[in-house]
């Protein structure tokens, strides 16, 4: 699988352009012909941009021939997508773009095509860098919950995991611009492993997705998209800091990008340093402190032959543990990682490449990832030091198609080794080899141009095999395995847009996930339990159907979705009636049949006689079921979310002022598994206010916010600190500061 890996570096590198320069231009005008200056012209395939200057106009240039979509995004206006092939020198485009008061559809990467989220047969929600930003919590993944659907399970504001529909872990793949990260994923006491500084948007994709990604994209895919590309010819970049009162925290980070007409680039810094967090009622969690580095940086090219893409990312984190052990050793509030803390490290190095071959494009992508991950606790070294290493690549073939087609064949594959450092005292993964490689098809099709139909298959094989880790007999020996797991997976999706405004959705889906390794294997102590991994194991396969409906009409918007998930052998942990030597519960691995269902509502409100208001709703609901009757764990609460927000052009020398009241209502828990309690419903009340301010020639964007404002003292279902009797987050007043910075 390395030399396959290889060989696709080596035909993506040193091609240069032997054909004429090919350039798009055009005019973007309002309906009643006035000129959008200032337009923002994307073409994400290329990651090459540009603005409509003062007369409305742009031009692109040093462009690839074929097929290719461009998006134009002006606030205020519908965002508009085009579908153009690139064939003459010059290639002429004038659009109109309508005014909106809601927000319309985004450009999307994460569903196998750059596509918009309305043509897409797979839903995909979108999540904004601003609304991140300005969602006034320290915790990056707490942030993405204002998708509907989507739920944490968190230890504390520095470890949190995604739950989507119930599933989390290894049910739900995770994604950094389209490269699966590798970071030991497998508990709930592990972090997402993620810099949120340097993301435009988060793509979460609700339900299986093994057709596009393989195992673990059972339960969704949460892709997070990194920064748009400078306009050509200019030098752009920002500082941004937030401050926390709750968590005494800082997050600093400074980024800057370029691009010239064929070349560019961009680099960020970041650090977050956090103290223990105070609960509501003010008492604060002992060693629930958490500090963070990271970096990234790009370069790339784009000619007439493709676009070739060079990336780095470190990310470095010390997360405090609330542990038992350490609840009589912390009695003051502080920040730094002393006792019981993991302490991580991950480099990312990516290659991602197009070839534009006449009516061909050829995707290869190809990654190398190292995390390492180190326990401490009381003593003076590591208790668990671990090194993962894993190659990731994929090939895709564009094949030749139409403005209504669309065809693509292509493998993906891993190869993996997980190696335990330095002899600790605790070994509880074995080393191991694992290798995955998967092909698959890819069909879509618009009838009528209403009717868009999507459909493919898969075909994956998965190997995994240890090494004797150990003394046979000894508590805590691994027994060497070698074990096989191959595995077909099919989805086929329609949408349907009945006219401009309404669109309906349905897709069927096959996806599987092969047992991790901490699964299969894992004997030791892990955080404050003794787990058990079963070699026995199956793999999980899913069956999923969902129905969709969206409407988006000048003054109202609304999204309804239903899903039925069938899960056969799915996978979890439970406690048993055995101890250890030490007296400790022994957890073990099983699994069982199991079902989940439920789905997501939504609602957009602005009364057209109140132009400045708008009234937003949703709820998220799901349930889970063991074949026995049982309920399954962490399975979220419903929720409802609302939020009433005003808007204006101008007000003094406040430029786009908005003001925000929201609140969250999650229901009582009553259905807790067996190894669960029941959770007391609670209402949190949030507000916010943010305008961009100009001071001389300099623009800023500030912030304030304030989140659970009357300080409540409440259990989410999923925190895995309710055992200890620790509350969430209490109340925090956040500060954000953002200045934009350029040159041509």
């Amino acid at each position: 699988m390395k030399k396959i890996a290889l060989l696709l570096i080596l035909m993506s590198i040193g091609i240069s352009s032997l054909s004429a320069q090919i350039q798009i231009a055009g005019k973007v005008t309002a309906a009643n012909g006035n000129p959008l200056v200032g337009c923002t012209i994307i073409l994400p395939e290329l990651n090459k941009g540009t603005v409509s200057d003062k007369n409305g106009e742009y031009h692109v240039e040093n462009l690839p021939s074929g097929k290719t979509k461009i998006q134009f995004s002006y606030i205020g206006y519908n965002s508009l997508i085009k579908i153009i092939t690139l064939q003459n020198s010059l290639n002429k485009l004038d659009v109109t773009l309508t005014e909106s008061v809601i927000e319309s559809q985004e450009v999307v990467v994460t569903g196998g095509l750059i596509s918009s989220q309305h043509d897409n047969a797979v839903k995909i929600d979108v999540l904004k860098s601003k609304d991140i930003l300005l969602s006034g919590t320290p915790n990056f993944m707490e942030s993405l919950t204002q998708v509907p659907g989507v739920d944490m399970i968190a230890k504390g504001q520095g470890v949190s995991k995604p739950v989507i529909r119930g599933l989390s872990m290894n049910d739900i793949l995770v994604l950094s611009n389209g490269v699966r990260i590798e970071n030991y994923q497998f508990s709930e006491n592990h972090p997402l492993g993620v810099d949120d500084n340097d993301v435009d948007k988060v793509e979460v994709i609700k339900g299986p997705a093994s057709l596009l990604y393989g195992s673990d994209a059972i339960g969704g895919v949460i892709n997070f998209i990194k920064g748009k590309p400078a306009p050509t010819g200019e030098i752009i970049g920002d500082y941004q800091t937030q401050l926390h009162s709750n968590t005494q925290g800082m997050n600093n980070s400074l980024g800057i990008k370029g691009a010239s007409q064929h070349f560019f680039g961009g680099l960020r810094v970041s650090n977050k340093t956090h103290a223990d967090y105070r609960q509501g009622g003010g008492s604060f969690v002992p060693n629930s402190r958490f500090n963070e580095w990271s970096l990234s940086s790009n370069s790339g090219y784009t000619g007439e032959i493709g676009t070739f893409k060079l990336s780095y990312d470190y990310f470095k984190q010390k997360l405090g543990m609330t542990v038992p052990d350490v609840i009589p050793i912390i009695t003051e509030q502080g920040r730094d990682n002393d006792i019981w803390f993991q302490d991580l490290n991950h480099h990312l190095i990516s290659s991602q490449n197009k070839l534009y071959l006449g009516n061909f494009k050829w995707e290869t992508n190809v990654a190398y990832q190292v995390a390492l991950r180190k326990l401490q606790t009381t003593l003076d070294v590591p208790v668990v030091e671990m090194n993962l290493n894993t190659l990731t690549y994929e090939s895709k073939l564009y094949l030749p198609s139409s403005e209504s087609s669309d065809y693509i064949v292509g493998f993906q594959g891993k190869s993996q080794t997980n190696r335990n450092q330095n002899n600790r005292a605790a070994q509880f993964l074995p080393d191991a080899d694992v290798n995955n490689i998967g092909v698959f098809g890819l069909i879509q099709y618009t009838f009528f141009e209403k009717l868009r139909l999507q459909g493919g298959l898969r075909f994956d094989m998965y190997k995994t095999e240890t090494y004797a880790m150990g003394t046979q007999g000894i508590e805590g020996y691994h027994a060497p395995l070698s074990l096989n797991f191959s595995s077909p997976n099919a989805s086929v999706g329609l949408t349907y847009n009945l006219n401009e405004k309404l669109l309906f959705r349905a897709n069927l889906a096959k996806s599987y996930r092969a047992p991790n390794l901490s699964e299969l294997t894992s004997n030791g102590m892990h955080g404050d339990r003794y787990e058990i991994g079963n070699a026995k194991l199956q793999a999980e396969n899913a069956y999923e159907t969902d129905i969709s409906m969206h409407y988006h009409g000048d003054y109202f918007s609304f999204d309804l979705a239903g899903f039925y998930n069938l899960i056969d052998n799915y996978i979890f942990i439970s406690p048993t009636a055995e101890l250890t030597s030490t007296a400790m519960t022994i957890y073990r691995f099983s699994q069982t049949n199991a079902k989940l269902y439920g789905g997501e509502a939504g609602i957009h409100f602005h009364p057209k006689s109140l132009p400045w208001l708008h009234v937003q709703s949703t709820y998220a609901s799901v349930i889970g079921i063991q074949e026995n009757g049982n309920y399954l764990p962490f399975i979220p609460a419903h929720k409802f979310r609302y939020e009433i927000r005003v808007e204006r052009e101008k007000i003094g020398f406040l430029k786009h002022p908005n003001f925000k009241i929201a609140a969250l209502t999650a229901l009582k828990q009553n259905h807790p598994s067996p190894y669960e309690t029941a959770t007391d419903g609670y209402t949190l009340v949030n507000a916010g206010i943010n305008a961009d301010i100009k001071l001389s020639n300099q623009l800023m964007n500030i912030g304030l916010s304030a989140n659970n404002i009357f300080d409540t003292q409440f259990f989410d279902h999923l925190s895995t600190l309710k055992p200890l009797g620790y509350f969430n987050e209490g109340r925090n007043i956040s500060l954000i500061l953002k200045v934009p910075f350029g040159i041509k």
